[in-house]
């Protein structure tokens, strides 16, 4: 299916590592331009000469998004060198792990800025340009709002807000044809995810229990899995599609566990 993406140019926040990355090669082999936003600059090095070797074509802006300032730069350094913004994938944060029993006022505010803060801010700053090309925002969220998960209060508190805001943004912007939407995820195999699996004395035992909890196919989903959905949810093949929190996640969330 063409997704109609051809020279349409989109935000990705994140956009060099894991999910983040699995969206900006997606969009790159369906025509658009993912304008990939991360603090590493290597890491955005990397990705981008990979899908330009793919013949896609992709820029990179190195941005610390938990600084405000650095939210709106990536915004003008987009505009600049492009001239529009077609859509915004929200997507960059991390489950640091800010518990009730473990956490502070600092703690807790911080993870709230790496992970919900800049997710207003970017839509904020993009919103004159979305506006103009009725663009689409896709908030990238966690099962963890819904679930709880435990040990991880800011985090679960900031996918939350992720929820809220994205049907907060559906009304506010109807009058624009802006569509808001969210892909809530569960397990989903990362470079994080790797790293936070690898903390337990049996990372491979830990790893089936996991699994073994997901209704379909007993498997993780797969970052194309969500790409896909999020490619989707840009494009105008969702074109009646608003406010919708969809869940990627092999009916982790919403099916019965317990199913053999």
């Amino acid at each position: 299916m063409d997704f109609l993406l051809k020279e349409k140019v989109f935000i990705v926040t994140g956009g060099a590592k894991g999910i983040g990355e699995g969206i900006s090669r997606t969009l790159a082999r369906e025509g658009a331009i993912p304008v990939i936003i991360g603090r590493s600059k290597a890491d955005n090095d990397i990705v981008l000469a990979a899908i330009k070797a793919t013949q896609g074509n992709a820029f990179c802006i190195e941005a610390e998004l938990t600084n405000p300032e650095e939210c709106r730069k990536a915004v003008d350094i987009c505009v600049a060198n492009f001239g529009r913004i077609d859509g915004l994938v929200n997507n960059a944060g991390v489950n640091d792990g800010v518990g009730l029993s473990n956490g502070n006022y600092e703690l807790f505010i911080n993870s709230i800025h790496k992970n919900l803060v800049h997710y207003y801010l970017m839509a904020h700053y993009a919103l004159p340009w979305l506006i103009r090309s009725k663009g689409s925002i896709v908030n990238i969220g966690s099962k963890t709002a819904e679930t709880g998960q435990g040990g991880t209060s800011a985090y679960a508190a900031s996918n939350g807000g992720r929820n809220a805001l994205t049907r907060e943004w559906a009304v506010e912007l109807l009058p624009h044809g802006i569509r808001v939407n969210a892909v809530i995820v569960a397990e989903c195999y990362t470079p994080l995810y790797d790293s936070w699996i690898k903390r337990f004395p049996n990372p491979s035992e830990k790893l089936a229990s996991i699994t073994g909890k997901i209704p379909l196919e007993k498997r993780m989903t797969t970052a194309d899995e969500i790409s896909n959905m999020a490619i989707f949810l840009l494009s105008e093949r969702s074109s009646h599609t608003t406010g919708q929190l969809i869940h990627v996640d092999g009916g982790y969330v919403h099916l019965d566990r317990s199913i053999s």
